[in-house]
């Protein structure tokens, strides 16, 4: 194990270099429509849910630390591999070998077994596979959709997305929880109401 003071340097190296999340602008606007969220906000907003939500998980025995930690850094690759909108097709092509790329290099800035312990965590929370990452992975669909009805859908009418498309990539939110994917159907549904998501 490296010294103290080499350990700590590199520790210090990763949460400097994490500070280039605030400077990764999302396509979903923050609730007023003012302006495009961030994705460090991004991540605060979906820790904030979880605390606040998991108790309508579909698994009520999730270790909520373990959801914390996947949402915290699910995001940091984008410091690299910038942000894939989920409704573009083309560029999520080249995304995961993007992404993975930005893995290596962003938690290898830390000490071996933090690098370790961060990346699994990341790849844990990309296969979701475990009931905390179907979770995380719900609350992470779910929180776009919820900024984007608040905002008049802006992002879905800047990207010509219809109803359609937001339920055929957001059901998977009901493998983390039913009960958010029928709040998030009944979000689909009052946007269609309201004309700012069209029934197509």
């Amino acid at each position: 194990m490296p010294s103290n003071s080499a350990r700590l340097a590199q520790q210090m190296a990763f949460i400097i270099e994490a500070d280039k999340l605030k400077n990764i602008f999302r396509q979903s606007y923050i609730s007023d429509a003012s302006r495009r969220e961030n994705d460090a906000e991004h991540s605060w907003h979906l820790a904030l849910m979880a605390i606040t939500l998991h108790e309508h998980a579909n698994d009520p025995d999730l270790d909520l630390l373990k959801i914390l930690r996947m949402v915290i850094v699910h995001d940091i690759v984008e410091i690299d591999a910038g942000d894939t909108y989920i409704y573009d097709e083309a560029h999520k092509q080249d995304q995961a070998e993007r992404e993975q790329k930005a893995a290596e290099r962003l938690f290898g800035l830390l000490p071996s077994e933090q690098a370790a312990a961060f990346r699994s965590d990341w790849d844990e929370f990309e296969a979701g596979a475990s009931p905390e990452a179907r979770f995380a992975k719900a609350i992470d669909r779910l929180h776009p959709m919820l900024l984007n009805h608040l905002a008049g859908g802006k992002t879905w009418s800047k990207h010509g997305v219809v109803a359609s498309q937001v339920r055929d990539i957001n059901r998977k939110i009901g493998e983390g929880s039913q009960a958010l994917w029928d709040f998030a159907q009944d979000l689909i549904e009052k946007s269609i109401k309201s004309g700012s998501l069209p029934d197509r």
